[in-house]
């Protein structure tokens, strides 16, 4: 008896452990919006070529490449605690660094907690959302950095956002 209570308690333990994997929403429930540690380049594509294609745009690729500039940009914000393009080192020198040639744009933001939440600040200000929703641009990469805990900071939260493509494009 005291093994088959064993087995019952390890087949309800190991039951209730799995159920807590599998989500089902309701239909017309919006999942939370992503936070800088739930992001994965599947959640960052779908949020960055969602907001493209509600606006008309075709959806960008993601580049590794981008990317990595992109965190060193995020990294270095939230190293200094300042949001800043230029914090020593420039955008052509970061894309370059990290292997890439073509022509980029970049939008910055601070203390958003939510990529959903740093995509909206770039749609509200022109210079942000005309990078964003190029369509001169074919692809980008997108990091966030977080200021360490227990470190005051102003804004807590980095994020950076690169576009890139053609040179080609921007003869026009």
């Amino acid at each position: 008896m005291t093994s088959l209570s064993r087995r019952s308690l390890l087949l309800l333990g190991c039951t209730a452990l799995l159920s807590g994997c599998s989500v089902a929403m309701a239909p017309g429930v919006v999942p939370k919006p992503a936070t800088p540690g739930q992001l994965s380049q599947a959640s960052i594509l779908s949020a960055i070529n969602g907001v493209r294609a509600r606006n008309g745009r075709p959806p960008l690729k993601y580049n590794s490449q981008l990317e990595a500039a992109a965190r060193a940009q995020a990294n270095l914000m939230a190293s200094k605690d300042t949001l800043s393009h230029n914090l020593g080192v420039t955008l052509r020198q970061r894309v370059t660094t990290a292997g890439y040639q073509g022509a980029v744009g970049e939008n910055v933001a601070g203390g958003q907690k939510s990529i959903d939440q740093a995509i909206e600040g770039w749609l509200n200000s022109p210079a942000h959302r005309n990078t964003l929703l190029s369509t001169r641009f074919t692809e980008f990469g997108l990091a966030m950095a977080s200021v360490g805990p227990g470190r005051k900071s102003r804004y807590g939260t980095y994020w950076a956002f690169i576009a890139g493509g053609s040179f080609e494009a921007w003869k026009t």
